[in-house]
């Protein structure tokens, strides 16, 4: 059976919550249920736990071969404002990101360039994220960042192995 995964950052709050629970599906929605009541006010009732259970996603799993990743490079000296617009299109595309993890890192050798890697379970799920309005807005803020000199490689994932 798949483990399941909420994330209090799939849906809008003005606390701005942050709490992830994974587990079995039954687990999380009590869970979930008691977070809901306890810190979010919410009543406890068939309504709040059916709303949950409805919400849940299966928890990502390690990379592995299938999976579709994407190489993004670009010239960035203004980091904050970077990082800002990656928390504003994880508010904005919210339960609909099919981006599983990514990995921003700055070049040692090329100061001022940065690589992001990020993963999707399949090709079609990175396209799916790509037609999302919150990422071609993303998209386009990033290009102005960079001044236009954004460069994406799209990659296969052929192998995966964790230590």
């Amino acid at each position: 059976m798949a483990r399941k995964i909420v994330d209090c950052r799939d849906v809008p709050s003005e606390g701005g919550c942050t709490l992830t629970l994974t587990g079995e599906e039954d687990e999380v929605v009590e869970a979930a249920s008691q977070h809901a009541i306890a810190v979010h006010g919410h009543t406890d009732d068939p309504a709040l736990r059916e709303m949950i259970r409805s919400g849940l996603k299966d928890a990502p799993t390690g990379t592995a071969p299938g999976a579709f990743a994407q190489l993004i490079e670009f010239p960035m000296n203004r980091i904050e404002e970077f990082d800002a617009a990656i928390e504003d299109w994880l508010r904005e595309i919210g339960p609909d990101r099919t981006a599983r993890w990514f990995v921003l890192g700055a070049d040692r050798g090329r100061p001022g360039v940065h690589v992001e890697l990020v993963e999707f379970p399949s090709y079609e799920d990175a396209m799916t994220n790509s037609k999302h309005p919150a990422t071609a807005a993303f998209a386009e803020r990033l290009t102005a960042l960079a001044g236009g000199d954004v460069t994406f490689r799209d990659l296969d994932v052929v192998r995966a192995q964790m230590p």
